[in-house]
């Protein structure tokens, strides 16, 4: 098709599967000790180094949103070879990368009035906006004209469920999603919290359990009990540098479930500076979040 779909690093997509149908990826920048990092799209050895950063406690640690500017020069290049754009972008809930990439694509909309250039706001994050990228991107295959692919991310955009837990919740605490008090009374006990990404795209927390495992289990349930036929289903499963556990979900998704595939990939430096180590989060498609 004459259009490319863009999205950022933050959409956890394995590079297998952003070479197979033509994604392409802004890559968000993350810092480490002051020195600026930027993040390489589905670079698997870079997450590992970036958590095992995490691990040691004493690397200050921080990301920011993309500047869309610094990509028009890219943007431009595809408008002049005759393509149209398609802008799928991590939740505005959680970054501004989404109105700053938009608001260079704007620019260039208007400098290049004969082609089309559509930004969607997924409102997801993690792999939840990656599914919503893979899903269309697939729609794309299908010969979905860029306008029929737009209107199919913004109809199952929120229809994307996100069910997220940690493995250590002094990651939430530094981030101002729990208290101290919180944080060290659930450590000591073992209490796992259960998060989702609202309508808003926000990430909130919902519910516990105790341990780790119920945890995991618990995500795993999320798809019987709001799930849209999940036989039928591309699930996928990021994860803070915690194969075992992303293996272990998948095990109990396809015994319960089976569905049609299982996409396993790591929670990106975005999400995980705010989540830490350990953080293990299941994305599908319910009939709302």
């Amino acid at each position: 098709m004459s259009y490319v779909i863009i999205t950022d690093t933050s959409a956890d997509l394995p590079r297998e599967i952003s070479e197979k149908y033509g994604i392409e990826a802004v890559p968000l920048s993350y810092t480490v000790d002051g020195e600026e990092y930027v993040t390489k799209p589905g670079d698997d050895e870079e997450m590992k180094r970036f958590y095992d950063l995490m691990r040691e406690r004493k690397h200050e640690i921080s990301t920011s949103m993309a500047n869309g500017e610094e990509f028009a020069p890219r943007f431009e290049s595809i408008l002049k070879e005759g393509k149209d754009i398609l802008y799928i972008g991590f939740s505005s809930g959680l970054s501004g990368t989404v109105e700053s990439v938009s608001a260079a694509l704007l620019k260039l909309s208007e400098k290049y009035p004969e082609r089309k250039v559509y930004s969607v706001d997924t409102l997801a994050a993690s792999a939840g906006e990656g599914l919503i990228v893979l899903l269309t991107a697939r729609k794309r295959e299908e010969g979905a004209t860029i306008d029929e692919a737009r209107d199919y991310a913004e109809s199952i955009k929120l229809s994307v469920c996100h069910w997220f837990t940690v493995d250590d919740l002094d990651y939430l605490r530094r981030g101002g999603r729990i208290s101290k008090a919180v944080a060290i009374i659930g450590s000591v006990l073992q209490i796992k919290p259960v998060l989702h990404v609202n309508d808003e795209g926000h990430l909130i927390a919902v519910g516990r359990a105790k341990g780790r495992k119920a945890s995991i289990e618990k995500l795993c349930a999320k798809i019987g009990a709001r799930g849209i036929n999940p036989s039928e289903q591309t699930i996928m499963i990021s994860h803070g540098d915690c194969l075992e556990d992303a293996e272990y979900a998948a095990e109990i998704i396809k015994r319960d479930y089976s569905p049609k595939e299982v996409i396993i990939s790591y929670v990106d430096t975005t999400i995980g500076a705010h989540s830490g180590p350990g953080t293990l989060a299941i994305f599908f498609l319910g009939e709302k979040r």
